[in-house]
């Protein structure tokens, strides 16, 4: 059973950083593309970004371009999502995603592309 568990969420004020972790077990995460998404209150799950298999491919949502960096460990078969500079419209539940596909080239952008979903964490950044 795949299973994704996020960590490192919380509350920090805007300008702050946090850095989130995703560990996942079931599968051989080594050899598959990851991302993240976030969903704010009455919004529908957007992407913020993704790295594939090798860690050599990654992409960014254009609203957090030069703040936000995505890197895996294969070796402990968990993803990472280190944010800097954060602002209030940051605020949502962060998610954590798998992709069944192996050795996928590319970084996959929409919901419908990712087989496996973490719980989520909230991050809330204050004004």
């Amino acid at each position: 059973q795949v299973q994704l568990v996020e960590r490192g969420g919380g509350l920090v004020q805007a300008g702050g950083s946090l850095r989130l972790s995703c560990i996942v077990s079931g599968y051989s995460a080594e050899r598959r593309g990851l991302g993240w998404f976030r969903q704010a209150p009455g919004k529908e799950r957007e992407f913020v970004a993704g790295i594939n298999w090798s860690g050599v491919i990654t992409d960014f949502a254009t609203s957090v371009k030069g703040r936000f960096t995505i890197s895996r460990d294969n070796a402990k078969n968990t993803v990472y999502l280190q944010m800097n500079s954060l602002k209030p419209e940051d605020t949502a539940v962060y998610y954590c995603a798998a992709r069944q596909e192996l050795f996928g080239s590319l970084v996959r952008t929409t919901t419908n592309d990712y087989d496996y979903w973490g719980q989520g964490t909230q991050v809330t950044v204050s004004s």
